[in-house]
């Protein structure tokens, strides 16, 4: 059902935690029902130096959360905000259907950090 690197990334997720006073950060999702993530970003000289991320929620959104908080390290803001979902699934190697969902919210999420940004218009 689950890919290797969805596996991979849900038991061994990275850049879990928080960080205290951190530059920006980043929440998505509905406590009620739903999948919440958050990440807390810092930034020097506009790039994402440290990212940290919490997630509340199945393995699929602890691995699209882990699989995000790599792709944005080290991104400009605004190559972080171009993460998209797709980019998300694909690089986990694929998600099974039902749980594509996960991966719109992750795709946008370290966006979300940016106040520059809102979630709608980073994700597609």
């Amino acid at each position: 059902m689950y890919s290797e690197k969805v596996m991979e990334h849900f038991k061994n997720p990275r850049n879990v935690g928080t960080i205290e006073a951190a530059d920006r950060v980043g929440e998505v999702g509905n406590p009620v029902g739903e999948d919440m993530m958050t990440f807390y970003i810092n930034v020097k000289d506009n790039v994402i130096d440290d990212i940290k991320f919490q997630t509340f929620g199945c393995g699929a959104a602890i691995a699209v959360s882990s699989m995000v908080s790599e792709m944005a390290k080290g991104k400009t803001l605004e190559g972080a905000a171009k993460i998209i979902n797709k980019m998300v699934a694909e690089a986990l190697e694929g998600l099974p259907k039902q749980k594509l969902h996960c991966s719109n919210l992750g795709g946008g999420c370290a966006a979300e950090g940016d106040p520059g940004l809102s979630h709608q218009e980073s994700r597609v």
